[in-house]
């Protein structure tokens, strides 16, 4: 799908928030690393100005590509 110029993912997880939830925490259980917010934002376009979810919210996770490069540096990924 394309929206805004940007192609999102045709598959995703559906999510429904808990009260507190945040962009960087959903992110961080769903991928283990708030880096991945910014990808949750962008295929939940119309709570972009939220920054701290109430309980109930429906929203789309994008399943990432497996075969993304990792953000951790060498060492932290074991590769010697």
């Amino acid at each position: 799908m394309i929206r805004g110029g940007r192609v999102l993912p045709e598959k995703y997880y559906e999510y429904e928030t808990l009260d507190g939830d945040t962009w960087d925490s959903i992110a961080l259980d769903f991928y283990d690393n708030e880096y991945y917010a910014s990808k949750i934002m962008e295929a939940n376009p119309d709570y972009i100005k939220t920054l701290i979810f109430g309980a109930g919210i429906k929203l789309k996770i994008p399943i990432l590509d497996e075969t993304a490069p990792s953000t951790l540096p060498p060492w932290k990924r074991g590769i010697a």
